[in-house]
């Protein structure tokens, strides 16, 4: 079992920046692939960003390429996900999942094991 606390989502103006935080506890976090999604008001979830057990690996959607980079730091079994030049189209509240399964990176939804509560990020314009 692995619990997930996001943290960091707040209200930002337009082209600013946030860091959002997920701290897992539980099992071995160095054993999960992480991601990061979101979902609008109205919208289903999406994909954002993936990064591989030992965070060798990467991968984002084509919106988040350029202005998202995501992050982990086993040592603190934490993941990051610093956003740039935010826009309005990225409010939502963002999620942190957890695969113990892939092999690298993953962009299914279903196949993540574990979620958090998420965070809301707003976007003024």
């Amino acid at each position: 079992q692995v619990q997930l606390v996001e943290s960091g989502g707040r209200l930002v103006q337009a082209g600013g920046s946030l860091r959002l935080s997920c701290a897992a506890s539980g099992r071995t976090f160095s054993a999960y692939t992480m991601g990061w999604f979101r979902q609008a008001p109205g919208k289903e979830r999406e994909f954002v960003a993936s990064i591989s057990k030992s965070g060798n690996s990467t991968y984002y959607t084509d919106s988040a390429k350029g202005r998202f980079t995501i992050s982990r730091d086993n040592a603190k079994n934490t993941v990051y996900l610093q956003m740039n030049n935010l826009n309005p189209e990225d409010t939502a509240v963002y999620y942190c999942a957890a695969d113990f399964r892939a092999r690298g990176v993953a962009i299914t939804a279903s196949l993540y094991d574990y979620w958090g509560q998420g965070t809301q990020v707003i976007v003024s314009s």
